[in-house]
């Protein structure tokens, strides 16, 4: 059973690891967004360069590969583990749980989330994850993304911190994931869900440097050339 959780490790690692944000800007601007502003990959440093429309296209494609690889994980470990879903019922006797799913899904998360941070085609050095998380906990827990996606919003609307509003809504996250779903049940998807927002905190650790010495960059819409 360990080797049908670590095929689902590997092929959602692969999902997370595209680089769509490099591989646009290389092909439709012939250049290197890795040596532009941040040098980040993913959709704020893609608008940075000077193009909305591919930072925009950058963030539907880094949150769709999260979804697709929390999407497929119980097929995955359904049918390479030879097993049927392992159901138990949640403490209010009223639904059912799966366990072998839940598992699969959340083990999915974090390693379509890893693949983006540290993708193998890139020397592993990548985003920092937030839309691939995203992507992958609106699989796994829709409600909460929808909680979440307010802090966002709220955040960055106030203080124009695109880096603030991505912390606060990954530390908000397993909180609101435990509370809106049957996730709680499960103590190891909670600490999984729980490693996911911590890896994409940390990897803001040079904007969280530069929010306390005042010198973070602001969200500004700019009009941009294609």
């Amino acid at each position: 059973m360990l080797g049908t959780y670590a095929i689902v490790a590997v092929i959602a690692y692969l999902l997370g690891s595209i680089p769509f944000g490099y591989i646009l800007v290389r092909l439709i601007r012939g250049e290197d967004v890795r040596a532009i502003g941040s040098g980040n990959i993913g959709a704020t440093n893609v608008m940075r360069s000077g193009a909305k429309g591919l930072g925009i296209l950058t963030l539907v494609l880094d949150a769709a590969k999260g979804y697709l690889a929390v999407f497929l994980a119980p097929s995955i470990v359904t049918r390479f583990g030879h097993l049927q879903p392992a159901a138990i019922v949640s403490h209010d006797g009223d639904h059912l749980v799966i366990g072998t799913w839940v598992l699969a899904s959340t083990i999915a998360a974090l390693f379509a989330i890893l693949g983006h941070i540290f993708p193998v085609w890139l020397k592993f050095r990548g985003g920092k994850g937030v839309a691939t998380g995203a992507g992958a906990f609106l699989a796994l827990v829709p409600k909460a993304v929808l909680l979440v996606l307010l802090i966002f919003v709220a955040v960055v609307g106030i203080s124009r911190y695109v880096s603030l509003g991505s912390m606060l809504a990954a530390a908000a996250f397993p909180a609101l994931a435990y509370f809106l779903s049957d996730v709680r049940y499960f103590p190891f998807a909670v600490a999984i869900i729980g490693m996911c927002s911590l890896l994409i905190i940390l990897k803001h650790h040079a904007n969280i440097r530069r929010l306390l010495a005042g010198t973070e960059h602001r969200f500004e819409l700019k009009r941009t050339r294609a």
